[in-house]
């Protein structure tokens, strides 16, 4: 069975909108072909933890509907999902490794390994460590274990030779060993680096296939070498491309907002940050009746014809920008009742339903994000108190003596103010400005005498009124 997974970091304020990507391939490519998606929270690195993250990011990853089968929180046949509640694994599996030679103790103190690292750069060396304690013989260590020495558990990387493995969407990448650093596997407080715990992790969880980013490219070698020293079968390898920013600098929180739930907070729909993220390295190919590179499509129309081998290795431009315009046109084939409940609840229930019913089809198609409701629509709720424009107060007296007598509906409205334009001799647009003006204090507004009948009679005529006292 297909089984893929992410494994996220609770080191950041949320999940970055990279791991988003990544886990929205995962979780096409496990589906289509009815495997198993999974959650695994990788939180190891103390030092780093940040309180809430874990919660914030599987609570983006059920708002972006991308539905894990296994997790923290749901359970599964591999639990726990957490690595920290797995300890006693890693330090079973490390000492295996260090029974069969295939790892060993590491007692160099943090002193003496800054010291190695600046002899080294004099040397003008690549940083990596010197095996001294690889050399060690079995006194020494079984002496510096009774002394109760602090230790790590270092990978032992052969010094000769290569170390090859496939990847599916970049072909065969092979790395020298003797450029592969002999890696900490165990840390001395008992828990896992990365790439211990990845490995034992994939492989117990049954993990077919380890999709991730071109990052964890020059980490694969050392896994692929923990995998045959454990004995155990290598997965299906697939490093997609890195997001970058339209300058094709890495994503990062200081050129673009990186994190899930401020995508949320902005309101973006989660339809369409999924939809763009698509589009990065991969295109939708030709389907019955229907053109290929198409732009807007579903996740499960994404589905029916994603394979991994298309995915292209180059970077893809994240561009704002284009989100934006993709989650306008989404907003506007939204239908109004469904669009009406989403603002409902994206303001928490701030504003009535039937409010946002009578504003929502006067503004819909200038939104881009369903926060932009509440600025579109704010001069239904207050009048103005300033005007971008001078009105003119004649000509509003004229219009306002008028309609004062008129019943209110569109076609009266727009008839009665073409014929106070005409009796004036002005052009209808200039008078329709000024009227505009005065109800909504804004040039660019929704369409006039739709707006008119929002505010209705009583509170057009008022405000009206207010911009010929004023």
């Amino acid at each position: 069975m297909i089984r893929t997974r992410i494994a996220p970091s609770p080191t950041g304020e949320d999940l970055h909108i990279g791991n988003v990507y990544t886990a929205l391939i995962n979780y096409v490519f496990a589906k289509k072909n009815q495997g198993k998606f999974i959650i695994r929270i990788e939180d190891t690195d103390r030092t780093r933890l940040v309180p809430g993250s874990k919660e914030r990011i599987l609570a983006s990853l059920k708002w972006l509907g991308i539905n894990y089968d296994e997790g923290p929180d749901v359970g599964g046949p591999f639990a726990p999902y957490e690595q920290s509640k797995r300890l006693d694994l890693y330090k079973k599996y490390a000492q295996e490794l260090v029974d069969k030679g295939a790892a060993y103790y590491c007692f160099c103190t943090p002193e003496i390994l800054e010291q190695m690292r600046k002899d080294q750069q004099a040397k003008k060396e690549l940083p990596h460590y010197d095996q001294r304690c690889k050399k060690l013989s079995k006194a020494q260590i079984k002496d510096k274990l009774e002394k109760k020495e602090k230790y790590v558990i270092r990978l032992a990387v052969p010094s000769e030779g290569t170390t090859t493995f496939n990847d599916l969407i970049r072909g065969e990448i092979s790395f020298e060993n003797k450029l592969i650093d002999d890696q900490v596997l165990l840390k001395s407080d008992g828990y896992p680096t990365y790439h211990l715990g990845v490995v034992v992790d994939d492989h117990l969880m049954e993990i077919s296939h380890v999709i991730r980013a071109e990052e964890w490219i020059s980490s694969t070698p050392k896994h692929v070498l923990l995998y045959k020293a454990f004995g155990w079968t290598l997965p299906v390898f697939a490093h997609g491309p890195i997001l970058r920013n339209p300058d094709r600098s890495k994503l990062s929180k200081r050129k673009n907002p990186v994190w899930a739930s401020w995508y949320r907070e902005e309101g973006f729909l989660p339809e369409a940050i999924l939809n763009y993220l698509a589009l990065m390295g991969w295109s939708l190919p030709a389907q019955a009746g229907m053109p290929d590179g198409r732009e807007i499509f579903t996740i499960k129309e994404m589905m029916k014809s994603f394979r991994l081998e298309d995915i292209k290795p180059v970077g893809p431009a994240f561009d704002l920008t284009k989100l934006l315009w993709m989650n306008g046109e989404y907003i506007r084939k939204t239908q109004n009742s469904k669009l009406k409940g989403q603002i409902y609840e994206f303001f928490n229930k701030r504003y009535s339903k039937e409010e946002i019913e009578k504003t929502l089809p006067l503004v819909k198609d200038r939104m881009k994000k369903l926060s932009e409701w509440e600025s579109l629509t704010d001069f239904f709720r207050k009048a103005p108190t300033s005007y971008e424009i001078p009105v003119n107060k004649d000509h509003l007296k004229n219009v306002l003596t008028v309609l004062e007598k008129k019943d209110w509906s569109h076609e009266i409205l727009e008839q009665t103010s073409r014929k106070v334009a005409e009796e004036l001799k002005v052009k209808a647009g200039d008078l329709f400005m000024s009227i505009r003006i005065a109800l909504t204090g804004k040039k660019a507004t929704p369409p006039l005498f739709e707006t008119m009948l929002v505010l209705e009679k009583e509170e057009s005529l008022a405000r009206l009124k207010r911009a010929v006292s004023l």
